[in-house]
């Protein structure tokens, strides 16, 4: 018998037979202090997403920086983001990097998307080089796509490029998570009340459990708009928590195979 699939969902096949059962997996159970409540979760079905850890966003030189925005609050939550990243690798919670990078024809691109990166249509917008050095705009393979040189990537890690504000609309992420057999999903990245927020909430429309790990996230919009997504999570889509409350509540887990 030859096991195929991936390591969380798998079965066994030969030529004249095929055991449809799955590899058992052990129950790993961490209960984390949150908000409105604390939550219990399985860790050996949690998937950590970080979004939008990229050069265009985060970096000097960058698409925000071109626009004249601030980015280096996006900066903020980097060496956090590897220490968490570190541990959660070290538990076997899959690492997902959720990120712009655009087809070069922009054919799945709706008017819509492209204005929110061209407002006036005579600006430098999604696809399109920057003056600075030549990166274009989100797009695949572009410098300005690439996750931070700060950030700790390992071969292991999931790369998924998106296309929207959501990272669940035309890209495979959706399929990606139920095949790692994920309930729930902790948050982490930029920006806070856009793709982040889109993504959470696309994830608790789709069935899974969300929680935002609010040291771990950032954005550059004003003070109101952290809260209203602050708000609007704890009233309808998920749990606030943050990433030292996780890894303390790791420190005292429970593993049981089920």
């Amino acid at each position: 018998m030859i096991r195929i699939g991936s390591g969380r969902n798998d079965w066994e096949v030969s030529a004249h037979s095929a055991d449809l059962r799955r590899t058992p997996q052990p129950a790993h159970i961490a209960s984390i202090v949150a908000e409105p409540q604390s939550v219990t979760i399985d860790v050996s079905r949690t998937a950590v997403i970080v979004v939008d850890m990229q050069n265009d966003f985060c970096s000097q030189g960058g698409w925000l920086d071109y626009i004249g925005a601030d980015y280096t609050p996006l900066r903020e939550p980097v060496e956090r983001q590897n220490i968490f990243l570190a541990r959660m690798r070290r538990e076997g919670v899959p690492i997902i990097w959720l990120n712009w990078g655009n087809r070069p024809d922009r054919l799945n691109l709706s008017p819509s998307v492209l204005h929110v990166y061209n407002g006036t249509g005579d600006g430098i917008g999604i696809g399109e080089p920057l003056p600075v050095n030549g990166s274009k705009v989100l797009e695949k393979g572009s410098w300005g796509s690439e996750i931070l040189e700060e950030l700790e990537v390992w071969p292991g890690d999931i790369r998924v490029d998106k296309y929207r504000m959501s990272g669940f609309w035309d890209t495979p992420l959706d399929s990606i998570l139920r095949n790692l057999r994920t309930d729930t999903i902790l948050f982490a990245g930029v920006n806070l009340d856009q793709c982040v927020m889109a993504t959470l909430q696309d994830a608790v429309n789709s069935g899974y459990d969300a929680l935002l790990l609010k040291d771990l996230c950032a954005t550059n919009s004003p003070a109101y708009c952290i809260e209203a997504t602050y708000y609007n999570i704890k009233q309808c889509y998920g749990f606030l928590t943050d990433s030292e409350a996780v890894m303390r509540a790791l420190d005292t887990s429970i593993s049981s195979l089920i």
